[in-house]
This record gives structure tokens, C-alpha cells and sequence, in this order.
């Protein structure tokens, strides 16, 4: 089986999201991508987050048309700060040993793939699929970050989508600015109906 883990905060899920899944999942004959929403993010724990179940039922309520699509709940039900390589190690227990595991992320994170917990033992465990934004000179970051990248298995795709950021959609909200055509519909609603990213006037 070839698993797509698609990682992050989704806050909120967006079409920069979904469009990469779709490319990852269709350049590298994934089986299927699950979601991740992560529950209470290592590298962000400084960061204030929306809670975990509104990121989680948002991913859902984004992915529930294609039948491509898993949502899981594996790390937003986890006790503590989550890792990846706590993911990765479950889900080759759940799969079973042969499974091959695809982690997409976008290409900033992935430089940072070395200072993670565990990062070493990634190597024969998992693909990272670096998402990059068209023009992004990816013969340049890799130069410049072979070192942190010399002991893991990356690979480059490239998805015009990704000009949409959750930042900025948090960012349209909080300044009552307009955010349909960047995520689902459904999420729009979702997002007005509970205030979520509303400021204080």
C-alpha cells in the first residue's frame, strides 16, 4: 500500500491544501492520502492554535467529496505534544511493515525536517513530498540545505495553489475581508458560524 499523510495545523484547511493532496496523490499512484491535523504541535506550542476538534471537523467537512481522502484523528487524540515520528511508527503498526508512507508538507517546513524529534530514524520509514510554489527555485534551497537533507528521502512537487495560506485566510477574517474561492464553502460557514478568527473591536 502506498499512504499519503498529508500534516499540518489546518487553520483553517484551505484549496492550497487540497489541490497538493490531489497532485502528490496522483503523481506518486498513492493509495489513498489521509489528513492529520495535528493535535498540540511541538513546533508550535508558543503559537496560539484554534482547538483541535473545530481543525479536525473543518478537515472533514473540506475532504468528505472525495473518496480519495481519509481524515484522522490519530494525533489530535494523542495526550501530550505531537511528533511526527510518533505518527509515522503508529501508522506503520496500523499498516503493517510493508506499508509505504508518503509525509507532504510544504517546502518550508521541510528544511526543518532535521531539527525534529528523532529526525535520523525518518530515513527507510517514509518519503517527505515537498509542496513548492511555482518560480520557487528548488536547485537552490536544496543546495543550500543538502546538509540537512543528506540523510532523508525528499521528493519536489510543484502546485500553483499554494499562493493560499492559512495565516492569510485567518489574517481576511480577522479584518472581516472576504475568503470565498480560498477554502470550501462548507468551511466558510463553518468558520462563520462558530466566530472562529474573529478580532476584538
Amino acid at each position: 500500500m502506498r499512504l499519503g499523510i498529508m500534516g499540518g495545523t489546518f487553520d483553517p484547511i484551505h484549496f492550497g491544501h487540497l489541490v497538493t493532496a490531489d497532485e502528490a496523490l496522483v503523481q506518486y499512484n498513492l493509495d489513498k492520502v489521509i489528513f492529520m491535523p495535528t493535535g498540540n504541535p511541538a513546533r508550535k506550542s508558543e503559537v496560539s492554535v484554534t482547538p483541535a476538534e473545530h481543525r479536525y471537523l473543518m478537515t472533514v467537512i473540506a475532504t468528505s467529496a472525495n473518496p480519495d481522502f481519509d481524515v484522522s484523528r490519530l494525533e489530535i487524540d494523542r495526550v501530550g505534544l505531537t511528533y511526527t515520528i510518533d505518527t509515522i511508527l503508529a501508522l506503520k503498526d496500523s499498516f503493517g511493515p510493508k506499508v509505504e508512507i508518503y509525509f507532504i508538507t510544504g517546502a518550508d517546513a521541510v528544511w526543518e525536517i532535521a531539527t525534529w524529534k528523532d529526525a535520523d530514524r525518518f530515513r527507510g520509514l517514509c518519503t517527505f513530498i515537498s509542496a513548492t510554489r511555482p518560480g520557487y527555485d528548488i536547485n537552490a534551497a536544496i543546495e543550500e540545505h543538502a546538509q540537512s537533507l543528506a540523510n532523508l528521502s525528499v521528493e519536489f512537487i510543484e502546485v500553483p495553489a499554494l499562493a493560499i495560506s492559512s495565516t492569510d485566510i485567518r489574517d481576511r477574517v480577522g479584518s472581516r475581508r472576504p475568503i470565498r474561492y480560498l477554502t470550501p464553502e462548507p468551511v466558510v460557514a463553518y468558520i462563520h458560524k462558530y466566530g472562529l478568527y474573529q478580532r476584538a473591536y
